[in-house]
């Protein structure tokens, strides 16, 4: 049965880094695969206009290479999340919710060290309240090299995954979509280097007796 998929992270290459294998496997199986983005990435860097439509043309080919649709920009200020009210984030989120009805939502783990991944991850879960009527019966919040890693190493905060997705059938899709966020992947031994990247799907496929997996936290799992 097909299903609609809906991801909601705070920027372009996000998507990827966390959860493009497990796209990638949802498109192959003939889900509709959504893709919002709440902040551009780059602002916060000071990028003038070409820097910002580069990092938007990345995405839609990333978007296309993992075979989802092509993806939703909200432009809310980039790093500066923290300094919107919450509910007007939420209510972003929640209009699209209600627009397309998902029944998976993939977002951040709450404990980033990014700021924009934490609000990201909060006015999620205020969108998607498990209310009467409400579609999404299934949440996930997935690890980013770069971020996930490097918050405060606090027992509250640590990303514990307990769903493991097999991705060998789409390794190969998430690394072309990571190509073409070339401007974002750095030289190894950073974390969001390719070689890392691959290490990191290779580690937890290992823990899970697979060759090579993305893995995420369940938040909520409702069975109708």
């Amino acid at each position: 049965m097909t299903e609609t998929i809906l991801t909601v992270v705070a920027h372009p290459d996000d998507e990827v880094l966390g959860a493009g294998g497990t796209l990638a496997r949802h498109a192959q199986n003939g889900d509709n695969v959504h893709i919002v983005f709440l902040a551009d990435g780059v602002g916060a860097r000071g990028a003038d206009r070409a820097a910002t439509e580069r990092r938007a043309v990345a995405a839609r080919t990333a978007a296309t290479a993992l075979g989802a649709r092509l993806p939703r920009f909200l432009g809310l200020p980039d790093n500066r999340l923290d300094g919107i009210d919450l509910l007007n984030v939420a209510k972003l989120i929640e209009g699209i919710v209600a627009e397309i009805a998902p029944d998976t939502i993939y977002t951040h783990h709450a404990g980033d060290l990014n700021i924009d991944h934490v609000v990201c991850h909060r006015a999620v879960l205020i969108a998607c309240r498990p209310q009467p009527g409400s579609t999404v019966n299934r949440i996930y919040t997935m690890e980013v090299p770069s971020s996930t890693e490097w918050s405060s190493p606090r027992a509250a905060d640590a990303f514990l995954p307990t769903r493991f997705i097999d991705i060998s059938t789409t390794q190969d899709a998430k690394r072309r979509a990571l190509e073409a966020y070339a401007e974002e992947i750095r030289a190894f031994p950073h974390p969001r280097s390719f070689e890392a990247i691959e290490a990191l799907t290779t580690w937890r496929g290992a823990t899970a007796g697979l060759r090579v997996a993305e893995a995420f936290m369940v938040v909520r799992e409702i069975g109708r």
